[in-house]
């Protein structure tokens, strides 16, 4: 068993959750960039992906950041402290390059996707890169990990739509101009909702910057077996679990990618809505 050792909102508006699990072995073993798939209980619930957001191999743990968007993630939020979850399997996907660059290196987090970009910051300042790194959210209330990437970045940008905190307006705006510096980054990684990682890599592309995406949004299963998180690269098929899940971005097929992601959504949020229907009546019965 997995025992759950600390649980906090990292933002009510979202309902997003870090939540801290021992496991010495993935803790030793996982690399930045890679995931595991969790269930939350033992008659053959669903098992889903998460990205590993830190972890310490001294002390055993990994660290999960989530959002409650669907009837597992639901479930999960609803663990507290000293729970244990039954089945934790990783570290899984191909591992983050980490290589030492001439120029600095430029990570873009967008809404929940800036805690998979932690670890990939870690990686980066371990082998001697510069970082800076983007965070990007619709307003100050969903922005996350700024204090933790503050921390350990050479320099923090942050970005919001409305203005209310940082700079007003989208990552790609900060973004560009970096690209148009005298000093461009080396590369550019991107994680967050789909929409932006697709204009992260129109922006850098006619600057010949290498790109990376993270597209551990689309996947499903994990393992490779129900090929729901197919994507076309370059024209060929990919499964962002066992392929990826960082591919270039400049090689994605984004509209297709996100046109399939729309497949899922009904049943996403049938499942949702009956999983809090249960949970509320589980609670009166109390």
């Amino acid at each position: 068993m997995f025992k759950i050792l600390e649980k906090r909102k990292l933002s009510d508006m979202s309902e997003t959750w870090y939540m801290k699990v021992t496991a010495p072995e993935i803790a030793r073993n996982r690399k930045a960039g890679q995931f595991i798939i969790l269930q939350v209980d033992t008659e053959f619930g669903e098992r889903i992906p998460l990205t590993i957001a830190d972890a310490n191999a001294e002390e055993g743990w990994i660290a999960l950041a989530f959002q409650a968007v669907g009837a597992t993630t639901y479930k999960l939020s609803q663990k507290n402290v000293g729970d244990e979850l039954p089945a934790l399997l990783g570290p899984l996907g191909n591992p983050s390059v980490i290589e030492k660059k001439d120029g600095p290196v430029v990570v873009v987090g967008g809404g929940f996707g800036v805690a998979p970009c932690y670890p990939i910051v870690q990686a980066h300042k371990a082998v001697g890169n510069k970082v800076i790194v983007v965070i990007a959210a619709r307003t100050k209330d969903l922005l996350i990990y700024v204090d933790e990437m503050k921390a350990i970045a050479d320099e923090v940008i942050i970005m919001t739509d409305d203005g209310s905190a940082g700079r007003q307006g989208v990552s790609t705006v900060p973004l560009k101009e970096m690209c148009e510096s005298q000093c461009p980054p080396s590369e550019v990684i991107a994680i967050g909702p789909p929409i932006m990682m697709k204009f992260c890599a129109l922006t850098t592309k006619p600057y010949n910057v290498p790109t990376t995406v993270s597209l551990n949004t689309i996947m499903i299963d994990g393992t490779g077996m129900c090929g729901g998180c197919r994507v076309s690269i370059g024209g060929e098929t990919k499964f962002v679990c066992v392929d990826g899940p960082e591919f270039d971005a400049h090689l994605v097929d984004w509209d297709n990618m996100m046109m399939r992601m729309k497949s899922f959504k009904p049943r996403e949020q049938e499942d949702f809505h009956k999983c809090k229907l249960q949970a509320q009546a589980d609670a009166l019965s109390k």
